[in-house]
């Protein structure tokens, strides 16, 4: 190990670097020959390397993920509480009063 790289283990506490502020770790992915010929093409047209593309698709997905299970506790909620006709339709009376149609 070089001095180098022992002092830039020393101050990340891995020999992965960083990205921004945020630590890296590697992580070993296997793709078909397939994956690995689109994702090559798409880091070019992107002028990305692949590693920045495989981040950004899985903060994408995770992102995706997240918002599907607030989707389904908002689903879920309304069955637990369904909305209430009567209130509705005050509310809706309210608004008439408030903002006449012309």
């Amino acid at each position: 190990m070089t001095l180098i790289t022992a002092a830039y283990i020393d101050t990340y506490g891995s020999s992965y670097g960083m990205l921004g502020h945020m630590a890296r770790k590697q992580v070993l992915v296997q793709l078909d020959d397939g994956q690995v010929a689109s994702l090559d093409r798409h880091a070019v047209a992107g002028d990305e390397s692949r590693s920045e593309l495989i981040r950004r698709a899985i903060d994408l997905y995770l992102e995706a993920v997240a918002e599907g299970i607030a989707d389904l506790r908002y689903a879920e909620a309304y069955r637990r509480v369904p909305e209430d006709e009567a209130e509705l339709a005050a509310l809706r009376e309210l608004s008439l009063h408030a903002w006449p149609q012309r």
